[in-house]
């Protein structure tokens, strides 16, 4: 379907940074993406768009891969939480982690309270587990984010 026409400019479009930093606690997150009308599934779903890309220093004061493969879209991001170790990264920059074998992975504070919230770790286990569950999660609730607040009409 077209794209959103309830702006007709950037002039009444909400405010910019309303999403989460990477350093916010597990209640923090969740009053985020509440208000928004995510349920914790919806969240850790919508993380875990960290299979894909990278940090760049210059753009998010964080640096590196979340995954191997950051081009492809996988449930690697949350096998990597579990089946890895994590230790913060010492260097001139704001705390994040990387993964202790290689030490070229990355984690923010965010990705790792997935693992210590109890409700979070539960669909962090399951999207470790299941790829194609995490794909249909994500795809929901993706589409969900970018058509948040607006009615469509008519036929897609």
């Amino acid at each position: 379907r077209q794209g959103r026409v309830d702006f007709k400019n950037g002039k009444d479009s909400p405010p910019s940074n309303r999403l989460p930093s990477a350093s916010q606690n597990a209640q923090t997150i969740r009053n985020i993406f509440n208000r928004m009308g995510f349920d914790d599934r919806e969240i850790v779903a919508l993380i875990g768009a960290h299979s894909l890309g990278r940090c760049h220093k210059d753009r998010s004061n964080f640096e590196g891969p979340w995954t191997l493969t950051p081009t492809t879209f996988s449930n690697e991001f949350f096998r990597g939480l579990l089946e890895d170790t994590w230790q913060e990264r010492n260097w001139q920059g704001p705390t994040q982690f990387e993964d202790v074998q290689t030490k070229s992975l990355l984690r923010l504070p965010s990705d790792i309270i997935l693992t210590e919230d109890p409700q979070f770790k539960i669909y962090v286990i399951e999207y470790a587990n299941n790829g194609s569950q995490f794909a249909t999660d994500f795809a929901n609730a993706f589409e969900k984010l970018l058509d948040l607040g607006v009615e469509f009409s008519g036929t897609y």
